[in-house]
C-alpha cells in the first residue's frame, strides 16, 4: 500500500515538473553572457547561488528552502533582463519566498535579519517590492516540483523495498551534491526527476548495492527516461562530484563567518578581543556567591550598522555546526570565496 502511494506521488510529480523548468533559451543567454555591468553571466549567477548556500546554512534553513531558492531564481533570470547591481536583492527575495514557502513561522528570519546578515544595500520595502515582481511574473507558481521532490521519493522508495541489514544511502550525502550541483547552471537544465535519479545511481554505484541498482532501474522505467539522457546527466554529476571533492575547491558550508561591524563597536570590543579573562575556581563545598559578581561585558551592537570597513572575525552561532555568511563589497560582487568549477 505505501509502495503504491509512493509511485502514484511519484508520477503526479513527473507530470507536472515541466511547469516549473526554466526557460532553456534563457539559460542559454546567461551561459553565452560576458561579464560586465549590464548583463548577468553565468560565472555571476553561480556566486550568487554559492552565497545562498551560505545564507541557507547560516539561517538553519532546509535544503529544499535552498532548492527552491534556486529554482525561483533561474526561473525568473531565464525570463528576464537584469542588470548585474540587481542581482543581489532578486536572490535574496528568491530565499525569503522560498523560506515562507516551506519553514516554519517561528524559523523564518525578519526581512531586517536577512538584509543585514547578507549586507547587501538595498531596504526592506526593495524586498518587499521584487517578492511581489518575482511572484508575478512566475505567475505565482512559487512552489515547484524539483529535484530535491525526487530525491526525497526516491530514497524512500529504496528504503521501503531494501532489508535493514543492507547498506543505506545516505540521505544528507545525496542533499549536499544536489546543492553542489546547482551551484553550476548547466544543472538548471536538467529535468528534477533526471537529476535527482542521476544522483541516486551514481552513489548507488559508490556503495555497489545491486538491489537498490535493480530499484533505480524499476523508477527509471516507471518514468520511461532514456538511457542515453540519464548517462549524459550521470556524466556531468560525476565530474560535478570530482570536482567539488578537490581541495582547490572553498566550499561554501566551510567559509569562514566574518561579521562587517562599525567602527564604535569594533572599539568596544578591541580591548576585550585578544585576551581570555581566568575564570574563578568554583569551590567544591557549595556555590560561593562571590564568584557570581563576576559580570559579562555587552557586546550587543545596538543601533550600530553593520556596513562599515572594520572586519572582526567571529564563530559561527551555536546552533549550526557548520554555518559560515560571506561578507559582500557590493550589490555587483558576490559575498566572499567562492566554489567555481
Amino acid at each position: 500500500m505505501e509502495a503504491f502511494k509512493l509511485m502514484r506521488e511519484l508520477k503526479t510529480n513527473f507530470e507536472q515538473e515541466s511547469i516549473y523548468l526554466p526557460r532553456e533559451k534563457g539559460l542559454n543567454l546567461l551561459e553565452t553572457t560576458l561579464e560586465n555591468d549590464k548583463q548577468i553571466s553565468a560565472k555571476c549567477r553561480d556566486a550568487k547561488v554559492e552565497d545562498l548556500w551560505s545564507l541557507t546554512s547560516f539561517f538553519g534553513y532546509s535544503t529544499q528552502t535552498f532548492v527552491q531558492a534556486v529554482n525561483l531564481l533561474d526561473r525568473f533570470l531565464a525570463m528576464m533582463k537584469i542588470q548585474p547591481k540587481h542581482l543581489s536583492c532578486i536572490a535574496i527575495s528568491c530565499l525569503h519566498i522560498a523560506a515562507k514557502l516551506v519553514e516554519e513561522e517561528c524559523n523564518i528570519s525578519s526581512s531586517h535579519d536577512l538584509i543585514r546578515i547578507s549586507q547587501c544595500k538595498f531596504t526592506i520595502s526593495d524586498l518587499n517590492r521584487m517578492e511581489k515582481i518575482i511572484s508575478e511574473k512566475l505567475n505565482f507558481q512559487c512552489k515547484a516540483v524539483t529535484a530535491f521532490t525526487f530525491l526525497h521519493l526516491y530514497h524512500e522508495i529504496t528504503l521501503l523495498h531494501t532489508s535493514e541489514r543492507k547498506p543505506h544511502l545516505s540521505l544528507d550525502k545525496l542533499e549536499v551534491q544536489l546543492k553542489a550541483c546547482l551551484c553550476r547552471i548547466v544543472f538548471s537544465k536538467a529535468k528534477p526527476s533526471v537529476l535527482a535519479l542521476a544522483l541516486l545511481a551514481q552513489e548507488i554505484e559508490a556503495i555497489q548495492s545491486v538491489d537498490m541498482l535493480e530499484i533505480s532501474q524499476c523508477i527509471q522505467r516507471h518514468l520511461k527516461i532514456a538511457d542515453g539522457e540519464l548517462l549524459y546527466w550521470r556524466e556531468l554529476v560525476a565530474k560535478c562530484m570530482t570536482d567539488y571533492s578537490s581541495p582547490e575547491c572553498s566550499k561554501p558550508d566551510n567559509k569562514k563567518l566574518v561579521w562587517i561591524l562599525s567602527r564604535r563597536t569594533a572599539q568596544n570590543l578591541h580591548s576585550s578581543y585578544y585576551s581570555v579573562p581566568e575564570l574563578p575556581t568554583i569551590p567544591e563545598g557549595g556555590w560561593d556567591e562571590s564568584a557570581s559578581e563576576d559580570s559579562c561585558e555587552d557586546m550587543s551592537c545596538g543601533e550600530d550598522s553593520l556596513s562599515s570597513d572594520t572586519e572582526v572575525p567571529c564563530s559561527p552561532p551555536p546552533f549550526h555546526q557548520r554555518t559560515s555568511v560571506p561578507h559582500s563589497q557590493d550589490d555587483s560582487t558576490h559575498l566572499g570565496a567562492a566554489c567555481h568549477f
